[in-house]
């Protein structure tokens, strides 16, 4: 049972609320009822509950100062605010404190009883996920202190070469594990989220270490269904395996196989995509650190070939000609030095396939990216002497967590060369509504934004903007403006589950009605007919 508390200073909404919701059978208890806010406060201080329901306009503390308290102090704590339509902009500030629900009076049982339904599926999912975290961290805290420690430190040193074999089978065969075979590969695992990819805090480095345990546990279950080896902890992110087999010809595609059911199986237990690199083929128990490198080597080109594969040693791939990018180069300076941009980015497009096809590791893809930069850089100098090419530039690149993300800055890059070359070539008047337009795109969610912001941007009067505006567009100001934030409200409604005064206030309406009636004129059709259809 969930405990719930209920705050309004009308008794008869008190009353009516405590009579008409079945509250046992929705799985809550009313835990109690206050009459204002500040008796609310007394209580959680006293009564700790799982949801809390409350009215916004009270005397002594609103609603909102209830809301702020139970964010700042009982986080885990679900809010639904209540309250009449006089007071909608004032609650649209319960968004700041992770309202979960917000209702309109007068509240009907129906509506009161749904939305109690989806905060308990929300609060049971959330104690499921917490349930399942304590078992594991119970498992691994016993993990640590037993054999399973002794086993995996034994087996990293008999394959990473530190110590001599037979102590490492000994130490091995205490624990009744005994390493058979003719032939050896061993296999290094990391969870994506948690590698060198992305930043790691200490929290993603504990939850990390509590997570390849249950990697290792899944990968060792699968092993020993094939009985062709056994799986440890290299690290507090990495799990590596030892795999071994008699039949060398079959030996690949199995090991194959094990990794990508333990791919399957890790997703399907945790949603998270781990990605494997299968070191080279050995036959002696001696030659196992150098499986052991080329399985840490090959995982390298995950920068750049993507996370969540496979990477098998025995038949990596070459990388092509380098002299194709070298051609590609060549063709980039010409398409951007002509501003031929649609030319440019299929370039760019057929280096990035060429990399992310090949095998290249990060240091070299980096390298290569940089040049692209600065041949644009060049190319643009000539003709345009303010465009630049930063060191923050170059960095963001180097800095990118992987080849994809670098590969979007150069982009980035290549898009503002087109731009600097193509305003080479305008008139003034062109050059200033290009400026008018780019500052709409950045400014347009300021409902207070108007033309004369924009000329005191451009530095120019109001009559000489709107006249060159006008010519170079073929549109108003307030028409390119509405454009911009109807654009961005069509992609809400399309991705998102905002609400419409949630959207129209992200694109610069301060009236969520007014927001209704120009998207109307502008679309034909109102914002919940649009979402609905797209």
């Amino acid at each position: 049972m969930y405990k719930v508390l209920l705050v309004d200073d009308e008794i008869l909404v008190r009353e009516a609320i405590s009579a008409k919701i079945e509250w046992k059978e929705l799985g809550f208890e009313l835990a109690g009822d206050c009459e204002n806010g500040k008796e609310a406060i007394e209580f959680l201080k006293e009564t700790p509950v799982d949801v809390v329901l409350t009215d916004i306009c009270m005397p002594y503390v609103d609603g909102m100062e209830v809301s702020k308290y139970i964010y700042e102090n009982f986080p885990q704590t679900a809010i639904i605010i209540f309250s009449g339509y006089s007071d909608f902009e004032y609650a649209k500030q319960a968004i700041q404190y992770k309202a979960a629900e917000y209702i309109l009076k007068p509240v009907t049982a129906k509506e009161l009883t749904e939305v109690l339904v989806r905060i308990r599926e929300k609060l049971d999912n959330e104690r499921s996920k917490k349930e399942k975290i304590d078992v594991l961290q119970k498992a691994y805290r016993t993990y640590t202190k037993n054999e399973a420690l002794i086993i995996s430190k034994a087996l990293s040193r008999l394959i990473q070469g530190t110590q001599a074999i037979e102590t490492s089978l000994a130490e091995l065969k205490e624990f009744g594990i005994e390493v058979g075979g003719k032939s050896y590969r061993v296999v290094t695992m990391d969870i994506d989220v948690y590698s060198e990819l992305y930043q790691t805090d200490e929290k993603l480095k504990k939850e990390s270490a509590l997570m390849s345990f249950v990697v290792e546990n899944i990968s060792n279950e699968i092993v020993n269904n094939h009985h062709s080896g056994i799986a440890y902890r290299d690290s507090d992110s990495r799990v590596c395996m030892l795999l071994w087999s008699n039949s060398p010809r079959e030996f690949r595609k199995e090991a194959l196989e094990i990794c990508r059911e333990i791919q399957n199986a890790v997703y399907e237990a945790m949603k998270l995509t781990v990605s494997m690199g299968v070191g080279v083929y050995v036959d002696k128990l001696e030659n196992l650190s150098k499986s052991y490198e080329t399985a840490e080597e090959i995982l390298k080109y995950r920068y750049t070939k993507g996370c969540g594969n496979v990477y098998d040693c025995e038949s990596l791939i070459a990388s092509g000609n380098a002299m194709e990018l070298e051609q590609d180069f060549k063709e980039i300076g010409e398409s951007v030095k002509e501003r031929q941009k649609e030319e440019l980015f299929e370039i760019l497009e057929h280096v990035e396939t060429w990399i992310c096809h090949g095998y290249v590791i990060k240091e070299q893809a980096v390298s290569w990216l940089q040049q692209i930069m600065r041949i644009i850089h060049e190319t643009v100098r000539r003709v345009n002497e303010n465009f630049s090419l930063q060191e923050s530039d170059l960095l963001e690149v180097t800095e990118a967590k992987s080849f994809k993300t670098a590969m979007e800055k150069v982009k980035s890059y290549a898009n503002r060369g087109i731009k600097a070359m193509t305003e080479s070539g305008q008139t003034s008047g062109e050059r200033q509504a290009a400026l008018a337009v780019d500052y709409l795109k950045e400014n347009y969610s300021n409902p207070s934004l108007g033309l004369n912001d924009i000329c005191d941007y451009l530095n120019i009067s109001t009559s000489r903007f709107s006249s060159i505006f006008k010519e170079a567009t073929g549109k108003t100001f307030i028409e390119v403006l509405n454009g911009i934030r109807m654009e961005r409200a069509k992609q809400l409604l399309r991705e998102t589950s905002m609400k419409n005064y949630e959207i129209a206030e992200k694109v610069g309406f301060s009236d969520p009605h007014y927001f209704s009636i120009a998207f109307k004129k502008m679309t034909g059709k109102t914002p919940k007919e649009y979402s609905r259809k797209n």
